[in-house]
C-alpha cells in the first residue's frame, strides 16, 4: 500500500514539474502575430500603413530573433509601445536597450502602463525621448510618411491622469486614426465619443495562465469588421509569476490597407 502511495505521489509530482516547465517554456516564446484590415470598397486599396505592437513587455529582453521574425517580413511604419515597458527592479539599462533596439524598426510611439512608473517616470521619458520616441499621454500625433493617419493614446488609469478630451483633441485633422491605451476598459469610454480606425490595448496579459476556457481575464483577441479593428494584446512579458498556459505571449504585426485620398478616409 506505501509503495502504492509512493508511486501515485510520484506521478503527480512529474506531471506538476512537467506542466511547471511547460508553462515556462511556454512564457519565453518570441511569438509574432501577422494581421490584415481592407480599409477601402471591397479590396481596392493603394497604400499600407505597418504596424508592430508590442505590449507588457516587463522583464524580457527584446533580442534578434524576435526582431528577425518582424523585418525583414514587413516594412515597418511605425512600432508602438503598449504600455508595461518595464517594473519595479528591471534595470534601465534593459529598458534602455530594448527601446534602442524597437527604435531601429522604425518611428517609435509609447503609452504609458501600470507598472511603468515603478523604474522612474523621468527615466522612462529620458529614455523613450533618447531614441527619437513620442509619449502619448493623453495627446496625439502624426504617423510619418502617413500624412492622412493620426495615431492618439491615453495615460493609465492608475495614473489618474486620463484625459479622454485631450486625447481626441485636433483628431478631426485627421481622415484615419490609431488609438493606444494600455488598459481596454478605456476603449468603452472613447468609442461613444469616436470610433477610431484601429483600436490597440494590452494590459491582461490574456489572463496569463488559462484552463480550457477559464481565466482571470479574458484571452487576447483581435476583431475586424467593416474597415476597422479592435486588438487587446496577450502582451509580451509576463508579471507575478514568468509561465503561461493557454494564453501565448505575442507581439503583433498589423497591415492597414488603404486609399489615399486628398478628401475622403479610406
Amino acid at each position: 500500500m506505501v509503495t502504492i502511495m509512493k508511486k501515485i505521489a510520484w506521478t503527480v509530482l512529474s506531471a506538476l514539474m512537467g506542466t511547471v516547465m511547460l508553462m515556462w517554456m511556454n512564457a519565453r516564446k518570441k511569438n509574432v502575430v501577422f494581421h490584415e484590415v481592407h480599409c477601402g470598397l471591397g479590396d481596392t486599396t493603394d497604400k499600407q500603413l505597418t504596424i508592430f505592437f508590442i505590449s507588457d513587455i516587463h522583464r524580457r529582453v527584446i533580442d534578434d530573433k524576435l526582431l528577425s521574425k518582424v523585418h525583414p517580413a514587413r516594412n515597418i511604419d511605425s512600432v508602438i509601445i503598449g504600455g508595461d515597458l518595464a517594473e519595479r527592479g528591471v534595470p534601465l539599462s534593459r529598458v534602455e536597450e530594448n527601446v534602442r533596439r524597437l527604435a531601429c524598426l522604425g518611428p517609435l510611439f509609447y503609452v504609458w502602463g501600470n507598472n511603468d512608473r515603478e523604474v522612474g517616470e523621468e527615466a522612462i521619458r529620458a529614455i523613450i525621448t533618447r531614441h527619437g520616441g513620442v509619449i502619448l499621454d493623453n495627446t496625439n500625433a502624426t504617423i510619418p510618411g502617413h500624412p492622412t493617419w493620426g495615431i492618439c493614446g491615453t495615460d493609465d488609469p492608475s495614473s489618474r491622469k486620463v484625459d479622454i478630451d485631450s486625447t481626441l483633441r485636433y483628431i478631426e485633422q485627421y481622415e484615419n486614426v490609431i488609438l493606444v491605451t494600455h488598459t481596454p476598459s478605456l476603449f468603452r469610454k472613447i468609442e461613444p465619443l469616436y470610433h477610431p480606425r484601429l483600436m490597440l490595448a494590452g494590459h491582461t496579459h490574456g489572463g496569463q495562465i488559462r484552463i480550457g476556457k477559464f481565466g482571470l481575464m479574458e484571452k487576447g483577441a483581435f476583431k475586424s469588421e467593416g474597415g476597422k479593428a479592435k486588438l487587446v494584446s496577450n502582451g509580451y512579458g509576463t508579471s507575478t509569476l514568468p509561465l503561461r498556459l493557454g494564453a501565448m505571449p505575442e507581439s503583433h504585426v498589423i497591415t492597414m490597407n488603404y486609399v489615399e485620398s486628398v478628401r475622403k478616409g479610406c
